[in-house]
Parts: structure tokens; C-alpha cells; sequence
């Protein structure tokens, strides 16, 4: 009947959020004493609640038994599967208040909040770079080590994570599973997709600081920015000029 009268009289006493059942309460606290009382015996990776455990089990017995009857794709929980039709049905339900812009996931929105707040509390010791979200900054530790372990058995190109080598599949295979509402043209990644709609929407979401200009893409932007910068990275080996 909580569920109905949204009535959550158990409260957390650190941080005030409330709950609908004492056991979501003791749950809940293990966020703040960082307590993972379930361990995998395989890896040795500890959890805070078992159904976490049990979908990290997948990941050891190859067990993914929701698939995506539009590109194939498996999962281990039908929840992580509702989240990925998103991507094919274009449904973007969690909106920045600030700027208006959608999201598929509600992660995404929260990296994306980033940008207005400037908080990038993940920092790289190598190079003092800073980020976002700790994925940001886990991938960019990869640039240090150049370790690339996964390797396409067509071409033989290595990756450093297992899913950018199941993206590049595509290209050797022609799946281009993401397609456009407007003009029906396919893509085999969902974020070239998400860069061809603004060719329709017109949406310029990169925008220069010092003269104003807008871009599509982030890279656009990068490029032009040695506009004021003076920056010539491409250097000519024969004579010198950049």
C-alpha cells in the first residue's frame, strides 16, 4: 500500500533520504560505511546487495538470457534491456531542466548536469587531467598504458575494451542496426546516429568561447578552436611546414 500512497516512513539518518522499508534503509547505509558484504569467489569483487552479485555472475558464465530482437544484443537482466531498446526506439525520457536537452539513461543526464556545474571530480595522477564520471577517467588511463588487448580477428585492428571491438565488427559485417526516422540513412553506432540528427534538427550543441561560432560535432569545434590558438599540429617531414 506504500507504493500507492507513497509513504516512506523510514529515514536515513546521514543523509536524510527516506524509504518504504527498514531493510531498503540497511541496504542503503552500506553506500555511506562502503560496506560490500557479497563477494564473487571467481574474481574476488565484493557488492552491496546480492542481485548486484548475480548479474556480475553473468558477466564469469556468459549468461545473457534477455536478447534484443532488433540487433541481437544480450543481457543479463531485462531492466538493462528496456534501457537499451531506447536506443532504437529513440525514447529519451530524462531531461536536463537547465538546457532542455534528453536522455536515454538517467546516468547519462547526470554527466551531462557536468557541463553547467563544471564539476569534474575524477583526476588522472599521471597527467592532472580531470573528469566527470570515474568512466571518463578510466578510459583515459588507457592513453598512458596503450594497452589493447582486444583484437578484430578480420582485420586484426586492437581495442582497448571488449566493446569497441564488438562496434567495429560492424563495419567488416555492414550491420548498421541504428536507423534514422527522417531519411532512413543506418549507422552502426548509436552515437553516429545521434550526430546525423542534428543535421535535421539543426541543433549546434559545441559552442566556442572566444568568438561564438556553433558546431555539430565536439571535433569541429576542437579544430577550430586553433583558429585563435595558432595551433598547426600536422607537421611536413620533408620541409618543415605545418
Amino acid at each position: 500500500m506504500r507504493i500507492h500512497t507513497e509513504q516512506k516512513p523510514f529515514c536515513c539518518d546521514l543523509c536524510g533520504k527516506r524509504f518504504r522499508r527498514k531493510s531498503y534503509v540497511k541496504t542503503h547505509m552500506r553506500i555511506h560505511t562502503g560496506e560490500k558484504p557479497f563477494c564473487c569467489d571467481l574474481c574476488g569483487k565484493s557488492f552491496r546487495q546480492t542481485s548486484t552479485l548475480k548479474t556480475h555472475m553473468g558477466f564469469h558464465t556468459g549468461q545473457n538470457p534477455v536478447c534484443c530482437n532488433i540487433c541481437g544484443q544480450s543481457f543479463s537482466q531485462k531492466s538493462n534491456l528496456n534501457t537499451h531498446l531506447r536506443i532504437h526506439t529513440g525514447q529519451k525520457p530524462f531531461c536536463c531542466d537547465l538546457c532542455g536537452q534528453s536522455f536515454s539513461q538517467k546516468s547519462y543526464l547526470n554527466t551531462h548536469m557536468g557541463i553547467h556545474t563544471g564539476q569534474k571530480p575524477f583526476c588522472c595522477d599521471l597527467c592532472g587531467q580531470s573528469f566527470s564520471q570515474k568512466a571518463y577517467l578510466k578510459k583515459h588511463m588507457i592513453s598512458h598504458t596503450r594497452h589493447k588487448p582486444f583484437c578484430c580477428d578480420i582485420c586484426g585492428k586492437s581495442f582497448s575494451r571488449k566493446y569497441d571491438v564488438r562496434k567495429h565488427i560492424r563495419i567488416h559485417a555492414e550491420q548498421k542496426p541504428f536507423c534514422c526516422d527522417l531519411c532512413g540513412k543506418g549507422f552502426s553506432q548509436n552515437a553516429h546516429l545521434n550526430m546525423h540528427k542534428r543535421i535535421h534538427t539543426g541543433e549546434k550543441p559545441f559552442c566556442c568561447d572566444l568568438c561564438g561560432i556553433r558546431f555539430i560535432q565536439k571535433s569541429s569545434l576542437n579544430r577550430h578552436i586553433r583558429i585563435h590558438t595558432g595551433q598547426k599540429p600536422f607537421r611536413c617531414d620533408l620541409c618543415g611546414q605545418s
